[in-house]
């Protein structure tokens, strides 16, 4: 059967079990757009390309499929950028289909021309430019599987359009095989006994997992080894949610903003467990004072990750939870009475608290949490949001964070709290943000009116670009250069009603439960400004260059 290019890029999509696409129109690519708005698959239009990355990007760490994100050539494939780096980081399964001038005017410099693949290469997992439609259902093939597969990450395909409109009768079924690229699953037996000895010879031994856990799908696993161990944990920001955080064995997220408890415990323990985590800066801040004392092993899918940053003992390479469950398996019940009751000590002495005399961002945070079911995923901005979020919210459930760790991005959080609404609808989503953040892809508003997507936004606003100001405070002698916002931030309420949502105020502390739950009941999206104290700070915080355990602020 004869079918054009972009046909056969519907049908593959359709085939792979797509029904979502994020996608901006344009030249090259409107005999995309042309066959999938009458197919089976859900087109969502947002207001800018790194919209429609942020919201694939939320959709797939929420659901666990792969997200999807189209857009044109030349400038809407550049505005992917961002999404697509931000997706890299955090290993998330995602697709990017960019349309690209005709193929004999490729490196002329045409019209909306630009070198896709070459600005893409460095991250995306792999990228592809399509130049025969013979090699497009292949081609897709093997993106969607090299994007899902091994340490999950973006995947782009660049489309000549010409290659979209143009015709093939080829079949398109068939098994995906790339000589070359055999992502390991299994772990070694032999390492594998080697973390289960380690484990129960070590007396001060902590977990420590990451977002790879989630990704792994190995959560009841974890909670097995921390349970049958008897082993406290800690998590990474992107692996908050792994362990339920009312567990008593949970110590809090550790690093830079973590709770002393975790960081106390990681620099005391004689033994690490790392799960699908890769020991970036933020967690072991200065590196030559990190954990001291313990043997490490480190259990990822991914290779390179191991002793990339910290020298590991025992290596397993391998998929998460079949790993775990041959080392649960292994496992001799010890009782550490010793370490937890120093763990108790720990906690008792250096609670996260704050001062709960005005509008406090954690209260804020508190109140959502309180509003809020098991199954409630979380958006955060970057910055002072996202920490107090990831401080103060009671995570209980995988895949209910979604936040820009390993790049940091701005603008994250609404957009693909966006994303997260269209996959699991239903189910109540939140974006907590910071009045600096949400201004970056604020014009989403007009994606959630739109489609009439429920999401709830809390800004908490303190005027500032937060945490560069809390920095400037702290290390700068208090010099705000730039940082302020107040002046020119726009009346918030205002601009969510101008588009067709529902907007609150808050400016007093008595105030939010009541506007929380307001928001809660509303049946379609909305913004609540929340003008909190204009100069509170993330504590605890460990400074540049310090080891973990050498916190500022926040400590009882």
């Amino acid at each position: 059967m004869q079918r054009k290019g972009a046909e056969i890029l519907r049908d593959v999509l359709i085939d792979a079990g797509v029904d979502t696409i994020f996608g901006y129109p344009g030249g090259a690519v409107i005999p995309v757009f042309d066959v999938l708005v009458e197919s089976s698959i859900r087109m969502v239009l947002p207001r800018h390309e790194q919209g429609a990355a942020h919201m694939a990007d939320g959709y797939a760490r929420a659901t666990g499929k792969i997200g999807v994100c189209l857009s044109t050539s030349g400038p809407g494939a550049t505005n992917l950028v961002t999404g697509i780096a931000t997706a890299a980081f955090d290993s998330v399964p995602m697709l990017a289909l960019t349309g690209q001038v005709k193929t004999p005017l490729i490196g002329n410099d045409a019209f909306q021309e630009a070198d896709t693949t070459g600005i893409t290469r460095p991250i995306t997992k792999h990228n592809y430019l399509v130049k025969d439609v013979r090699d497009l259902a292949r081609t897709l093939k093997e993106a969607i599987h090299i994007a899902t597969s091994g340490r999950p990450g973006p995947v782009l395909v660049d489309l000549p359009l010409d290659v979209s409109t143009s015709s093939w009768d080829g079949e398109i079924s068939g098994e995906v095989s790339i000589p070359g690229y055999r992502p390991n699953t299994v772990g070694h037996v032999r390492q594998i006994k080697a973390a289960a000895d380690a484990i129960n010879s070590s007396e001060r031994p902590v977990i420590y997992a990451g977002g790879g856990v989630i990704i792994a799908d190995a959560h009841q696993e974890l909670a097995e080894l921390a349970e049958k161990g008897n082993i406290p944990v800690t998590l990474t920001l992107l692996g908050l949610g792994a362990l339920p955080g009312d567990s008593p064995r949970f110590l809090g997220m550790l690093g830079m903003h973590g709770t002393a408890t975790a960081n106390y415990c990681i620099q005391e323990s004689d033994l690490i467990i790392a799960i699908g985590a890769r020991f970036d800066d933020r967690i072991t801040g200065r590196i030559d004072a990190f954990a001291p004392h313990a043997k490490i092993v480190h259990i990822d899918i991914d290779p390179t990750s191991i002793s990339k940053n910290i020298r590991v003992h025992i290596p397993v390479v391998g998929d998460a939870k079949s790993i775990l469950r041959e080392v649960n398996k292994l496992l001799k019940p010890v009782e550490r009475k010793g370490w937890f009751e120093r763990i108790s000590m720990w906690r008792a002495k250096h609670p996260m608290t704050f001062k709960e005399n005005t509008l406090k961002p954690q209260y804020v945070v508190q109140e959502i949490c309180r509003a809020s079911r098991e199954d409630t995923i979380i958006a955060t901005e970057v910055g002072q949001n996202q920490m107090w979020a990831a401080q103060y919210y009671c995570f209980r459930r995988p895949r209910t964070i979604l936040s820009s760790g390993g790049l940091g991005t701005m603008g994250y959080g609404f957009p693909a709290a966006i994303g997260a609404q269209f996959g699991c609808p239903g189910r109540l989503v939140w974006d907590i943000a910071g009045d600096g953040s949400f201004q970056m892809n604020i014009q989403e508003l007009a994606t959630a009116v739109g489609y009439n997507q429920p999401v709830k936004v809390a800004i908490l606003n303190n005027g500032f670009l937060g945490m560069v100001r809390q920095w400037q405070e702290l290390f700068f002698n208090k010099r705000y250069a730039c940082t302020d916002l107040m002046a020119n931030n726009p009346d918030f309420v205002k601009v969510a009603e101008a588009y067709g949502a529902h907007g609150m105020r808050v400016t007093e502390r008595d105030q939010v439960r009541d506007a929380v739950e307001e928001a809660v009941k509303t049946e379609g999206p909305v913004v609540i400004d929340f003008r909190i104290d204009r100069e509170e700070n993330v504590f605890p915080m460990v400074p540049a260059g310090e080891a973990i355990d050498r916190m500022i602020g926040g400590m009882a």
